[in-house]
């Protein structure tokens, strides 16, 4: 998740209310987190079980080691640190390109690989990505009551930072507007987190029972090809409009399928069996807005 947005809007504390609203890590995933932090030295003797999900804030000025393990004697760097949780990156795009780029592998496979002389260690790394940035270098390209100072070839420049690549594998492209102080104030109906929790463990009740014979795979998000083909299977009229759509906007055969797992989870999230051409919509609407 890429959340974009000018400073004050609220990236920080979106990002750290996601963990309010996922369910407790199962023993199972307990079990794996727990192995990490041991392995890391970061668990105490007495602790048994690490029940709340992880999340980890590394600083923009993390080195690529800090990030994705290594060292003399290799140690599980932040993404494995975050297996099962949140990966948050604040001011994405400070993050050197170099650094950023080591995040695709494990992005993909779930694993990150550590290779030293005496040989190659591999480490659990199944996150949840939610990077945070301003719009431009001064935060106020688009807003109607400010003025950007940025020139078209700073926005450029700073936007370029992301490799497309990177974005390519970012499911959910979010644009944060600031909040006006008067709706602050507002007393108005607005869900809970606890009730939006409540339709989120539906939503992974509804995937376990479908990995259920599965002991590694949990999500939607983790589905093979295989997978994909028996829970992701959409009737004429969808698969129509999901052609045209990937025609339309330029999907690469990575995004397609991005798409299609985007679109079951919120089919998932509605109490919905089967992906509609709303699901898929609204799916869609998530790829990325940064040219």
């Amino acid at each position: 998740m890429l959340l974009t947005g000018p400073p004050g809007a609220g990236k920080t504390l979106l990002a750290r209310a996601l963990v309010s609203i996922q369910p407790r890590l199962s023993i199972q995933e307990s079990l794996e987190v727990i192995r990490i932090y041991s392995v890391a030295g970061l668990i105490s003797n007495t602790q048994t079980l690490i029940e709340q999900r992880p999340f980890r804030s590394p600083h923009h000025t993390a080195s690529g080691v800090a990030l994705v393990g290594g060292g003399a004697v290799p140690k599980p760097g932040e993404v494995s640190l975050a297996h099962r949780g949140v990966l948050f990156l604040d001011e994405f795009p400070e993050f050197p390109r170099g650094v950023l780029e080591n995040l695709r592998q494990p992005m993909e496979d779930g694993v990150v690989s550590v290779s030293r002389a005496a040989g190659s260690v591999q480490y659990p790394a199944r996150f949840m990505l939610v990077a945070a940035m301003n719009p431009c270098p001064c935060g106020l390209y688009g807003q109607e009551d400010d003025v950007c100072i940025c020139t078209p070839s700073q926005v450029l420049k700073y936007r370029k930072k992301i490799s497309g690549p990177l974005l390519d594998r970012i499911d959910l492209h979010i644009e944060v507007p600031r909040v006006a102080l008067d709706k602050l104030t507002e007393e108005y109906q607005t869900e809970t987190s606890s009730i939006v929790r409540a339709r989120v463990e539906y939503a992974h009740i509804c995937q376990r029972k479908r990995f259920g014979r599965n002991p590694i795979r949990f999500f939607n998000a983790e589905m093979t090809m295989a997978e994909m083909k028996r829970w992701c299977a959409v009737d004429q009229n969808v698969q129509t409009f999901l052609r045209q759509a990937a025609s339309a906007f330029r999907l690469s055969a990575r995004s397609y399928f991005r798409v299609l797992k985007v679109a079951r989870t919120i089919a998932d999230l509605g109490k919905s069996k089967t992906i509609l051409c709303d699901h898929v919509a609204e799916a869609l609407q998530y790829r990325t807005k940064i040219e």
